[in-house]
């Protein structure tokens, strides 16, 4: 069956080696492939001379009905536009380390407004992030901050502490991994994700499979196609943190809120560099299998969003599709509308879906 397994969860040294391996080596993220939340770059070519193009995320909300203890999931589609706003209550901002190169403490918080802008431009393939936020960011799961875990709804602190872990180890799994940045299955993320909830199981089988407008595996996975495209050097830049709270029937509900910035050169050959910056909000739930129908050491997704800039304004394809060559693709109705896709100082919000113009990459 595309897309899924059995419902059994990986032994826990398995996940413990992997998310040593994600936190030490993260730097060898930038080898998976795919997707398409589509955000057509301009030449990108370190700083674009014309501005890229970005796509409205898509975001769906899987609204189970729980019957009997069982998890019966229904997706209610939507579209999500990044909205560039400065949330007030913001408390973690970027101003302690401006200007100083210096790498960037973890976020520990919504940040108060965007990070400034660096004038010393051009990416190459010796320094990938060059002229980018991301130059400050860490790699891999070492971007991520996991909060102090406490006991919350059914879980001892203990048991919290290792939902938080293995939430990171599905972000890690679905947009870090090499085999599945170069449009590799992504298994291990799979075995994370509750096989009873049926209709995410039929929608990742699907997309894995076929593709389409409804079934989209760049929603919750990052592939690239080799034939199309590489990443450059052995680094994912990330930036974002995980919160929980006590959810429905005292599960412990989880969302991740991560940018990530893959790095991308022609599959041939040649020094152009565009960077794809992918920013996912996913919430999930650990449930109690007393009351919901689930397998240890897995989640139920509740919901997920998605924001892209450089990955693609055509057809989904499965696959992240940086353009190369400078071209400009029409951005499409969307196109009146801007967005900085290192602003992480407001939600990923609802809106239009669509190609619009983005301020950097």
């Amino acid at each position: 069956m595309s897309g899924q397994r059995d419902g059994s969860s990986p032994p826990d040294e398995v996940w413990e080696e992997f998310l040593r391996a994600s936190a030490d080596g993260a730097g060898t993220a930038p080898r998976e492939p795919s997707a398409r939340a589509r955000e057509a770059a301009a030449g990108l070519r370190a700083e674009p001379a014309e501005p890229t193009l970005w796509r409205g995320p898509t975001s769906a909300s899987v609204r189970p009905r729980r019957r009997k203890g069982w998890y019966v999931a229904g997706f209610a589609a939507a579209v999500a536009l990044l909205v560039v706003a400065v949330d007030p209550g913001g408390v973690v901002g970027w101003s302690d380390d401006r200007g100083t190169g210096a790498p960037l403490a973890q976020e520990t918080a919504r940040p108060e407004q965007a990070p400034p802008a660096d004038p010393d431009g051009r990416a190459t393939l010796a320094e990938p992030f060059r002229g980018s936020p991301a130059a400050r960011w860490a790699s891999g799961t070492a971007g991520i901050t996991v909060p102090a875990a406490k006991a919350t709804g059914w879980m001892t602190k203990p048991e919290v502490e290792r939902a938080l872990a293995r939430t990171r180890d599905f972000l890690a799994a679905s947009g870090l991994e090499p085999a599945v940045l170069r449009g590799g299955r992504p298994d291990k993320a799979i075995a994370l994700m509750n096989p009873h909830q049926k209709d995410v199981t039929t929608f990742v089988t699907t997309a894995l499979s076929a593709p389409g407008e409804d079934h989209d595996p760049l929603m919750l996975f990052s592939r690239f196609d080799p034939a199309q495209a590489r990443l450059v050097g052995d680094e994912v830049r990330t930036r974002g943190r995980l919160t929980y709270r006590e959810g429905e029937r005292g599960a412990v509900e989880v969302t991740a809120d991560v940018t990530y910035v893959y790095p991308t050169a022609p599959a041939g050959g040649g020094d152009e560099v565009v960077r794809v910056v992918v920013r996912r909000e996913t919430v999930v739930s650990w449930d109690d299998p007393s009351k919901v129908a689930t397998e240890a050491g897995t989640f139920t997704l509740l919901s997920y969003k998605l924001h892209m800039t450089n990955g693609g304004c055509g057809a989904p394809t499965g696959y992240f599709r940086p353009e190369f060559g400078g071209g400009s693709p029409a951005a499409g109705p969307d196109g009146s509308r801007t967005v900085d896709p290192y602003d992480r100082s407001a939600p990923l919000g609802k809106g239009h879906s669509g190609c619009g113009t983005a301020t950097r990459s």
